[in-house]
C-alpha cells in the first residue's frame, strides 16, 4: 500500500483523527505527512477542518454536521457529557455535573460549547433548565459506527486539561 492510500484509509477509519495522530499511525515525519495531506486535500480526497486551533481530517462522506458531532466524541468531557444524556435525556445541569464527574466551570463550558454547536438544546421543565441531545438518534448512529475508535481513542487527547486555563 502507498502512502498515500495509508493515510487516506486511516482518515476514513478515524474520522475527525489529528495531524499528529495519523504521524504516529503512519510514523511519517512532519514535512513528508503535510505534503501528502495537502495533496490529498487539493485532489478533494479528504476534507480538512481547522478550527480552534487544531486540525482534524475527515473523509469526504463525512457531513459536517457528522464533523462537529464526532469532534466533539473525541472530546473527553463533552463525550461524557453526550453519553450521559443519551442514557438519562433530559438531566439538569446538577445532575449532569454529578455525571460526569468533573467541575462546574467545566461541564458549564463544554455545555455551552455543545448548546453552540446545536448537538444540545435547552429546555425549561418545572421551573428547571434541563438540556437534552437534540439528535439522539444521529449520535447513536455515530457512536456504533465509529466504536470504538472515538470512545477509546482518548490517549492523545488533552484538550480538557487546558481548555479552562
Amino acid at each position: 500500500m502507498d502512502r498515500t492510500s495509508e493515510i487516506v484509509n486511516i482518515i476514513e477509519k478515524n474520522p475527525g483523527i489529528k495531524f499528529r495522530e495519523i504521524m504516529r499511525e503512519t510514523g511519517l515525519k512532519n514535512g513528508v505527512l503535510s505534503y501528502h495531506t495537502r495533496k490529498l486535500e487539493e485532489n478533494g480526497v479528504v476534507k480538512i477542518d481547522r478550527k480552534s486551533g487544531e486540525t482534524r481530517f475527515y473523509p469526504l462522506f463525512v457531513t459536517e454536521k457528522e464533523s462537529v458531532l464526532i469532534s466533539s466524541l473525541r472530546r473527553d468531557t463533552q463525550r461524557q457529557i453526550l453519553l450521559a444524556l443519551l442514557q438519562n435525556s433530559p438531566l439538569a445541569f446538577n445532575d449532569l455535573v454529578g455525571l460526569v464527574k468533573k467541575a462546574p466551570s467545566t461541564v458549564s463550558t463544554f455545555l455551552s460549547k455543545l448548546v453552540e454547536d446545536d448537538i444540545i438544546e435547552i429546555k425549561i421543565m418545572e421551573l428547571r433548565k434541563t438540556y437534552s441531545l437534540k439528535n439522539p438518534d444521529m449520535v447513536r448512529e455515530i457512536i456504533e459506527k465509529y466504536n470504538p475508535v472515538l470512545l477509546e481513542r482518548t490517549a492523545y487527547n488533552f484538550a480538557d486539561t487546558f481548555a479552562n486555563l
